[in-house]
């Protein structure tokens, strides 16, 4: 009977030997798998402001969506578009999304820049104390007024269309200061250094919170209007497979975002280092729209303002500028792929209202 049980013992000794090198050797090659995954993933660096509007972005990191299109994304913050959109010419990042103002900008100076697609629309506000508030009814009422903006925000040029079409010369009529970022403006508001300010959101929300009064949204002066533009170089535009991974991560950002709320606030709140309420009212706000859309129509009219309004002294050839293609191409896949999702359809029909 001993004999037996020394047998028994040794025989499961053996077993259970084999079963633990059987389960590390598993485990290893489950550990190498996602080693040489993570080393084959494409790598990209991406530029984005602090901002609700750029929640896509965030979105698409934390839930794992730029992962699953095999890109490894390094997420890069800038404070203003001007100096973002400089790093994506210089080379420093792969993409970023800094206002529809900056590349406009740059293309009418010849710089070889392509608008693949979009990540917000609308989102900036002009702000008062309490006590300039009720002075300032409309656009008109800026003359003679210090008004705070950011370089090269989209807001900005909307602003000096609107004084255009209101008769007023933003050279001459009233005094512009450009500063370096949202809070910077507040700030200057706040002390009384100016009479107004732009800022984008959710910084109008913090403003509100501080105080000061919302007197006009954007969307007022130019309804509809395009902000961040997602932006390429020519060169990066010759590998087209990278950036269709890149826009079907950012789509699925835009759903994911619609319909799982809670979820892509805790994203946001990874980047944006506001109260997570604020942030609730900054994405989710009537102001704000989310598409990814490139919007090729909104952009030329934008354009069209900023020429007009001397804000640059030659029209782009945008002809050249935009490429829509690419999200067309991408947004087509995935209704093949949900045929009957209605989503992806409603997107269809809003990508020929505004690019066809």
């Amino acid at each position: 009977m001993r004999i037996w049980q020394t047998f028994c013992f040794k025989l499961h000794r053996k077993f259970a030997m084999k079963v633990r090198f059987a389960l590390k050797t598993v485990i290893a090659a489950i550990a190498l798998a996602g080693t040489v995954g993570a080393a084959f993933a494409e790598q990209l660096k991406v530029g984005y402001l602090p901002a609700t509007g750029h929640a896509k972005f965030f979105v698409a990191k934390e839930q794992g969506l730029f992962a699953k299109e095999g890109l490894d994304v390094e997420l890069v913050e800038f404070q203003n578009s001007a100096d973002g959109l400089n790093a994506i010419i210089a080379g420093k990042l792969d993409t970023g999304a800094f206002g529809t103002t900056g590349p406009i900008a740059h293309l009418s100076k010849g710089t070889k820049l392509k608008i693949i697609g979009g990540v917000m629309g609308g989102d900036a506000a002009l702000v008062a104390s309490a006590a300039n508030a009720g002075k300032i009814k409309g656009i008109a009422d800026l003359k003679g007024k210090k008004v705070a903006t950011v370089r090269m925000a989209s807001g900005d040029a909307v602003l000096r269309g609107a004084l255009k079409d209101k008769g007023l010369n933003w050279k001459t009529d009233l005094q512009i200061f450009e500063l370096k970022n949202p809070s910077a403006v507040i700030e200057a508001v706040k002390s009384g250094q100016v009479d107004v300010g732009l800022v984008w959101g959710p910084h109008d929300l913090r403003a509100e919170d501080q105080g000061l009064k919302v007197v006009i949204h954007s969307t007022d002066l130019q309804r509809g209007h395009p902000c961040c533009r997602l932006v390429i170089t020519e060169a990066s535009a010759k590998n087209p497979a990278t950036w269709e991974k890149f826009l079907r991560a950012m789509l699925k950002a835009e759903r994911f975002a619609a319909e799982n709320k809670k979820e892509t606030i805790e994203s946001i709140a990874k980047y944006v280092k506001l109260d997570q309420q604020l942030l609730w009212r900054g994405y989710y706000s009537e102001y704000l729209d989310q598409s990814t859309d490139p919007d090729a129509k909104g952009v030329k009219h934008f354009a069209e303002v900023m020429t007009n309004s001397e804000f640059i002294t030659k029209a782009p050839d945008l002809s050249a500028g935009i490429d829509a293609s690419l999200y067309e191409k991408v947004l087509n896949q995935l209704v093949k792929e949900n045929p009957n999702d209605a989503y992806w359809k409603k997107l269809q029909k809003d990508f020929k209202r505004k690019n066809v």
